[in-house]
């Protein structure tokens, strides 16, 4: 059983709330829009790390992370990428890498819009953790925290962070 914390649209801002969840989880999975390397060695330094780049990311993240990542977690394929496009209306691009990779799981950012749904069409769950940063037009700070066992995900939970303001 592994303990995720998925997160994005940080735009290089690490609330100290998220701090215990990180601790809390195994992994900390990142949907794009880090905002800067400095923030990934924060959580690196807690946590292992996987994240994609998103539009805002600079050549440093670039060159470290991909745009498209897709990996087995217990018994899960899972594919992130930063922009996504709506469930059903997937961008060309990640319609082929869905076909291609037969993902479970697609997470994805850049909404800033927690969103959590099945998909029937691709027979996958697309899961959007909302923004964690203080940039952009959501009220309020979200991330999603779940466990993997075998092939199941379970006991997921979104945690509000509070006001992007505050």
């Amino acid at each position: 059983m592994k303990k995720i914390l998925i997160i994005s649209d940080t735009h290089n801002h690490l609330d100290e709330k998220l701090l215990k969840y990180i601790e809390q989880a195994d992994e900390v999975w990142h949907g794009g829009d880090i905002g800067s390397y400095d923030l990934c060695k924060q959580i690196e330094k807690i946590k292992p790390l996987k994240a994609v780049w998103g539009n805002i990311d600079g050549t440093d993240l670039r060159k470290t992370y991909d745009e498209h990542l897709v990996f087995n977690c217990e018994g899960v394929k899972v594919y992130i990428t930063h922009i996504a496009g709506a469930v059903g209306k997937y961008n060309e691009k990640v319609r082929e890498m869905i076909l291609k990779e037969k993902p479970n799981l697609l997470i994805c950012g850049h909404s800033h819009i927690c969103k959590i749904l099945f998909d029937q069409r691709y027979n996958l769950i697309y899961l959007n953790p909302g923004a964690c940063g203080v940039h952009g037009f959501h009220k309020v700070k979200t991330v999603v925290r779940l466990e993997i066992e075998g092939q199941e995900l379970k006991n997921l939970d979104v945690i509000e962070l509070g006001n992007r303001a505050g």
